[in-house]
């Protein structure tokens, strides 16, 4: 806490000179009333009328309140009403907010943190420290110096109605420990901490909104456990603490009345027993617990009386002056002792900088309220809090996905939602949905026959409640529909539930669960990361849920290397500057460049952009999602048949300097006899640059009927488009074709041919790869690559496995095929082949690309396999020759102007685009990767805007400029 004041328990307030001169200026200012007033601190909604504002502004210019407490409302609207209200006091207020879990508990339009028991399921209380820190710095943005929490309760009692989840949790230590980071991070930056709910509201079960709870435990007890986690708090400076509304009879056996209002209490125990000098709060004083037995104005009197220095949600402050006053002429109070409670309020607002008030600036408060780094600190409360309760056999995280059949079946929340999404990145999931927790038995019946061919089920329960009388909000027919599964199936069952942790004494069935404490898109990402591996789950439970899950359990489970999905700041990057992407990407469909795009950006293993823009097609009506799945061309050349060619290399199967005759016998005595495989990896071993063969196909009638047919049958069996299918021979007619193309001139010193971009070395390579492989290119990817990745989209073909619908059509084609390309490949060469080609012919979203690249910068380790066990990637993605800037395959940056790349991108970079417009980059100097999808050749190929606009480097370049200066 700052230098201007210590409140430790064991010594007597410390100020200088300068501040006890303000506080004795303005208690001379004060009339005896003022003084009085200066006691109160009133609530105030930024989402009432002006009847309610006229209200507080007669509280603070004739009664001279001393404070106060926002409710609810908006960040804009209470600032302006924080500047009307302080204008108008003699003496500037303490503003104060009930934010235990951040402003959005309290405020629209503001970030919600974590609750306390999923920070008390985390192993490291620095991030508590961080939210303490984030939130102060909001607090005071928006004029905002107390803060009421933390709450310091060890909640003993699962049956507790009120505290709960906003307990840190049953253990006195680790609730200390996470307190006291709160409280710093609060008081580090400028904003009073205040403890609560004194002396304990932990063992209590009903909630003292509403009554008023007993607790019957005496002082040894108290002591033990209650009383610890404030002791320590006070022992570190804790700048207030709230008294609780409780009935401790142990204490004081006055009946009927709450502690709050309890001489020995407030005075005897916390202020002369404990030696606690900073502010005493009461807690709401129109709450049952106390508004039950006593009128407005009474419980006021009566809580000053018992020793409080600041009197909370008074019901009616002119009443409660006048009660006040009448017992300081009663002699029953005396005015010295009001002028020590003032004189204590005085000092916290001094602490608070209130001696120089200055209003809430307006400009600009929305932004400076949206600190990136929050976003990052609420990513890692929850990453570090999701707990695996149960694990067996250690099937967390999934390792083997080509092995397993995934459904998710999602309660209490709609068909779209962030859990499910998250998981379809990891694998080919089967979603369902069923929105009502309380759902008939019926409606899980019906779900059960569409499970049947599934061997995993994801069941996450969502949308529950806190509240124990209700089971949590989980229905029976939820529950019974679970047991069924484990039970009567062979399914290995997940479950994920996204609320109490109590609650999960529902499921000691279970052998794979798992508890991500509260439910909302941050915690909805990250449980389905931790299962797929792409974070480790580290938490423990922060409470006893049942006999069998006791406080602290939790089982460790690790990384392996997956993508993560995270914000941009928690990588170093600049979301303010990558936003900037939207621009340029909404300029490339306003021009119509495109109908619609995906922009994907990697950087240290996590997915910190991916947005979707735009249309399928320029009549607006099915917009582009970033599960759209794209015909993504020329890189098929990288993200098929070069893998291909990769894996062999580090099989030892081929040797790049050899003869590509060598692997392709029939090439002997051709023009092709002598080329050299590393020369057709880096397009330089003299080839065309295409083959016209449809063109040769379509020269008469005849000749068409020769290689195409209307109908599938035996003798025509690839589909080129539906309803237009080309001869079983066909590809060993275009290698026939190839064979016996010219050899473009050599180079004029004889050594060899100069760099000529060709899709005819693409012949070549899928050519060289199946004989080697002795399988099918598209069989091989799949069932070696794409499947054990978790590829849902990407695939050659794509109609035998999407629906027509999720794919973005390319070219209106009106020359060769006659129809509009939707589903099959825009290249006339691979949909001649049936759509299988070794230069064109994938099909893939952002995500699945970004998946495949990843596992490249990682040098074949992704997911726990090895799918290179020898640096292939870094050899075949460095340049090769001094002529060209080309890799083995792969692309790279000019190195005199950077294109095809940003001018920033590093010389190690490597990736490839394609021509119906798309890009993909990889950077492994700045871990980077960069993914653009787009279909620029609907309707008309000859659209090259995108190219025009330079709309894919402009793009590379804002990610550079977002890259974050290590300092």
């Amino acid at each position: 806490m700052g230098p201007l004041m210590s409140l430790k328990s064991s010594d007597s307030i410390v100020v200088s000179t300068k501040e006890q001169s303000w506080v004795d200026s303005v208690m001379i200012s004060l009339s005896p009333e003022q003084r009085i007033g200066q006691l109160f601190m009133v609530a105030a909604y930024s989402n009432k009328s002006e009847k309610h504002f006229r209200e507080i502004d007669t509280l603070v210019s004739r009664y001279g309140i001393g404070g106060v407490m926002f409710m609810q409302g908006g960040p804009m609207r209470q600032a302006k009403l924080t500047n009307r209200f302080q204008s108008q006091a003699k003496v500037p207020m303490l503003v104060a907010m009930d934010a235990e879990w951040g402003l959005g508990m309290r405020l629209d339009s503001t970030m919600q943190f974590a609750r306390q028991m999923t920070l008390g399921a985390m192993s490291d209380e620095k991030y508590v420290y961080l939210m303490g820190r984030e939130i102060a710095l909001k607090m005071k943005r928006l004029g905002v110096n107390v803060s009421f929490s933390p709450v310091l309760d060890v909640n003993v009692n699962s049956k507790n109605p009120v505290i709960g989840n906003r307990s840190f949790g049953e253990s006195k230590e680790e609730v200390t420990r996470r307190g006291i980071a709160y409280i710093r991070g609060l008081q580090d930056h400028g904003v009073v901490a205040v403890a609560k709910h004194f002396p304990g509201h932990g063992d209590t079960d009903v909630d003292s909104h509403h009554a008023l709870p007993i607790v019957p435990h005496d002082m040894k007890r108290l002591t033990e456990v209650e009383l610890y986690p404030f002791h320590k708090s006070f022992e570190a400076g804790v700048m207030g603490v709230m008294v609780a509304h409780l009935y401790m009879p142990k204490i004081d056996s006055t009946r009927n009345l709450a502690t709050t209002l309890s001489k020995p209490l407030v005075t005897g125990l916390l202020q002369e027993k404990m030696k606690y000098r900073g502010l005493v709060f009461t807690d709401a004083l129109n709450m049952k617990g106390v508004s039950k037995y006593y009128k407005p104005g009474e419980v006021d009197l009566k809580a000053l009386m018992a020793g409080n220095d600041v009197l909370l949600f008074p019901e009616d402050v002119p009443v409660a002056i006048r009660k006040i006053k009448g017992a300081i002429a009663a002699g029953q109070l005396t005015q010295a002792e009001v002028d020590h409670h003032v004189r204590k309020i005085l000092h916290t607002k001094y602490w608070a900088g209130l001696n120089n008030p200055k209003p809430v600036t307006l400009d600009n408060l929305q932004e400076e309220m949206e600190r990136p780094v929050s976003n990052v600190v609420q990513e890692q409360l929850y990453n570090h809090a999701v707990t695996v309760v149960q694990n067996k056999s250690n099937l967390l995280p999934f390792r083997t996905l080509d092995t397993l059949n995934i459904a998710s079946v999602a309660i209490g929340v709609t068909e779209v939602n962030k859990f499910q999404e998250t998981l379809g990145y990891y694998a080919p999931v089967t979603k369902f949905a069923i929105s009502d927790r309380f759902a008939p038995d019926s409606a899980f019946a019906r779900l059960i026959p569409k499970l049947q061919d599934k061997n995993v089920v994801v069941v996450s329960i969502h949308n529950m409640n806190s509240t124990p009388a209700k089971d949590y909000g989980i229905g029976l027919g939820t529950r019974a529909f679970i047991q069924y599964l484990q039970e009567r199936t062979d399914k290995k069952v997940i479950v994920a539930v996204m609320g109490n942790a109590y609650s999960l004494k529902h499921f000691e069935k279970s052998n794979w669960l798992l508890c991500g404490y509260e439910d909302n898109p941050v915690a909805q990402s990250l449980v389905p990361q931790v299962i797929f591996g792409a974070r480790a789950a580290n938490g423990k439970l922060p409470v006893t849920a049942s006999p069998k899950f006791k406080v602290g359990m939790g089982v460790a489970t690790p990384t392996l290397g997956r993508l993560k999905y995270g914000v941009p700041e928690s990588v170093g990057m600049d979301s303010k500057v990558l936003a900037q992407i939207d621009n340029v990407a909404r300029e490339a469909i306003a021009y119509a460049a495109t109908p619609g795009a995906q922009v994907l950006v990697v950087k240290d293993g996590t997915v910190i952009f991916n947005k979707a823009y735009g249309y399928h097609t320029y009549d607006k009506t099915k917009p582009v999602t970033t599960s759209t799945v794209y015909d993504v061309a020329s890189i098929t050349k990288v993200a098929a048949t070069l893998q291909a060619i990769m894996f062999l290399k580090d099989q030892g199967k081929i040797n790049l300097d050899a003869k590509v005759s060598t692997y392709l016998p029939e090439l002997k005595g051709t023009n092709k006899q002598n080329i050299v495989l590393r020369d057709v990896l880096a397009h330089q071993a003299g080839l065309q640059a295409g083959l016209p063969a449809w063109q040769t196909t379509l020269k008469s009638v005849e000749t068409k009927k020769v290689f195409y047919a209307s109908r599938q049958n035996d003798v025509y069996t690839n589909e080129v488009v539906p309803g237009f299918y080309s001869i079983r021979s066909m590809e060993d007619s275009l290698w026939a074709w190839t064979v016996k193309t010219r050899m473009l001139p050599p180079r004029k010193d004889g050594k060899g041919y100069d760099y000529k971009y060709s899709d005819l070395d693409f012949y070549v390579l899928k050519r060289l790869a199946e004989r080697m492989l002795n399988q099918p290119l598209d069989e091989f990817m799949d069932q070696n690559f794409y499947a054990p990745l978790g590829l849902s989209t990407m695939t050659y073909k794509p109609l035998l496995k999407h629906p027509q619908e999720k794919i973005a059509p390319t070219e209106d084609d009106k020359y060769f095929r006659h129809n509009l390309l939707w589903g099959s490949v825009h290249d006339q060469g691979a949909a001649m082949m049936g759509g299988v080609a070794g230069h064109a012919g994938l099909f893939s979203n952002a995500n699945d690309l970004a998946i495949l690249l990843q596992m490249n910068l990682q040098n074949g380790s992704y997911g726990g396999h090895k799918f290179f066990n020898t640096p292939v990637v870094a050899e075949f993605s460095k340049k090769q020759f001094k002529n060209s800037r080309r890799g083995l395959g792969w692309d790279k940056p000019e190195p005199e102007s950077g294109g095809p790349t940003s001018s920033m991108a590093s010389l190690s970079t490597f990736g490839h685009t394609g021509f119906t417009g798309t890009g993909a980059w990889v950077d492994p100097e700045n871990n980077l990767i960069y993914i653009f999808l787009s279909n620029r050749v609907y309707p008309d190929a000859g659209n090259n805007k995108l190219v025009t606009y330079n709309i894919r480097t402009r793009i590379h370049d804002v990610i550079y400029k977002a890259i974050i200066p290590k300092t």
